[in-house]
């Protein structure tokens, strides 16, 4: 049975190392946040939804799959999270085993194994009772196509074949092997066969043999003879051992993968729950092929500030379409790297299959989201803060690939304007004539207006409102760069108006 709720025909990565760069993007869009919310205290549901969300999906086909099942899970919360506590329950089984498999003889495998896929057998009938009873709960491929097979394959013919195989490798009336005589009266070609009966008979249980039959009982002091014994059995059981094992090996893999791809969507469901509680609203985005430099939202916010906040955030609307570049300018405090997070999160949350913070967002997809932010002054920094800046910035451009999203949040403020603003352009003018969209916060005013100058038909220039009396409204519309950082506006905050 395959799984695949998360991807349509294929099993997700649930190992590997992620890329270093992701380090950055985690710290730059506070990630943490959500990935906590998300979690609600479950390490594992962590490890899933971090390596998830950070495993960008490109094609939207596959983004609408993953969106699919998360909307029957937010229509049908109980009966999701009852198929996750299955998936774990199952994982957990083996546990109950009696001790753990000490050794790796034949023998030792074998018996694992069944007392493995015996305690297996409780969790395979209640996956198939809960597909029974939900067949007509969910509307999504993937979930439909899950219950369908667990239905099919886990059949009543299934269980009874299940029950019948494991009486018989318990051996009730000992095992049964045919062999060749080799050279020196050796056994060869040994083959395990089928008892002609799973009862043993009155003489059986008195020691007196079969008719026909030739017996040799090894004495009860006869170490060799038994260990003689042992490995033949072990020879002729090898190959069903091998089977068993893998069988049961099935199974279990079965198992881990429901409760990892299952996990996902537990954590979507908590965030979508506390995001509810908060009334803070969501949408499920349209994905769009790479390459359009589409970009079009309304009450688009911050994810992880509302979540941090629990209050209402302040959404924007942006039509972005066919543009390679937006750059943000203006008032301090007023929204510009709030708006910057925004759209970063909204792109990263579409490409993992989840609803974004906003009403309504479309977008193309990206291959990555780089985030190249400002950092905080760092006593053990080898460098000055631009060499800092520069090497960050290097290892951006030797991974970034066309289609990709850089967005920049006072980046090379750490010079003087004229350098900095320099610097800026030169890496700006490269990425998008290579197909890269960025996104610029920036209070540098020569590196806006040069910007600006140009009259690029795919340039966007956006600043915070400001209303007449100072006042910040948080909301980020389309203009171009002003020469003034307001500093009346923090002279009268501090000392009053004259």
């Amino acid at each position: 049975m395959k799984v695949h709720l998360l991807h349509a025909a294929a099993d997700p990565a649930t190992a590997g190392k992620l890329p270093s760069s992701n380090e950055a993007l985690v710290r730059d869009l506070g990630l943490d946040t959500l990935f906590a919310r998300m979690a609600k205290g479950d390490q594992f549901v962590r490890d899933v939804v971090t390596r998830t969300i950070l495993t960008p999906l490109l094609s939207p086909a596959d983004i609408e799959w993953r969106q699919a099942v998360l909307r029957d899970c937010l229509r049908h919360p109980e009966a999701a999270r009852a198929l996750y506590d299955l998936a774990v329950d199952g994982v957990a089984s083996p546990k109950k085993v009696r001790g753990w498999l000490l050794g790796r003889s034949v023998s030792a495998i074998l018996s694992h194994s069944i007392e493995t896929l015996e305690v297996l057998v409780g969790p395979l009938r209640t996956v198939r009772c809960f597909a029974d009873e939900h067949v007509d709960t969910f509307g999504s491929q993937g979930l439909t196509d899950l219950l369908e097979a667990v239905r099919h394959d886990l059949s009543d013919d299934y269980f009874t074949v299940l029950s019948e195989h494991l009486d018989r490798l318990h051996f009730p009336t000992g095992v049964v092997i045919t062999a060749d005589l080799g050279k020196g009266g050796k056994g060869t070609h040994l083959v395990l066969r089928k008892p002609t009966s799973f009862k043993r008979s009155w003489r059986d249980l008195l020691g007196l043999g079969r008719p026909g039959e030739y017996t040799y009982r090894v004495p009860d002091r006869d170490e060799a003879g038994f260990q003689a014994l042992s490995d033949l059995r072990d020879r002729g059981t090898v190959l069903v051992a091998d089977a068993l094992a893998q069988s049961t090996d099935h199974i279990l893999s079965f198992f881990e993968l429901l409760r990892w791809e299952m996990a996902f969507y537990i954590g979507a469901l908590n965030l979508y729950e506390e995001l509810a509680a908060h009334g803070l609203p969501v949408a499920f985005p349209h994905a769009r092929p790479p390459g359009g430099r589409q970009l079009n939202t309304t009450g688009l916010y911050d994810v992880c500030l509302g979540l941090r906040s629990g209050a209402t955030v302040i959404g924007n609307d942006l039509d972005a379409d066919a543009m390679s570049l937006l750059m943000i300018t203006g008032v301090n405090q007023g929204g510009k790297s709030t708006m910057l997070r925004s759209i970063g999160l909204a792109q990263v949350m579409m490409q993992s299959g989840l609803f974004v913070a906003a009403t309504a967002f479309r977008a193309d997809t990206a291959g990555r989201v780089h985030t190249h932010f400002a950092r905080e002054e760092d006593a053990s920094m080898q460098s000055g803060k631009l060499d800092e800046e520069l090497a960050r910035m290097s290892e951006i451009v030797d991974q970034v690939e066309p289609g990709d999203l850089v967005l920049f949040n006072e980046s090379f403020a750490s010079t003087n304007e004229r350098e900095g603003s320099r610097i800026a352009r030169g890496i700006v003018d490269g990425l998008t004539e290579a197909d890269v969209r960025v996104v610029y916060v920036t209070h540098m005013y020569d590196l806006a207006q040069t910007l600006a100058a140009q009259h690029r038909p795919d340039a966007l220039f956006l600043r915070p409102e400001r209303l007449e009396d100072g006042r910040r409204t948080f909301k980020v519309l389309p203009g171009d760069p002003l020469p003034t950082s307001y500093g009346r506006d923090v002279f009268e905050k501090v000392f009053g108006s004259a």
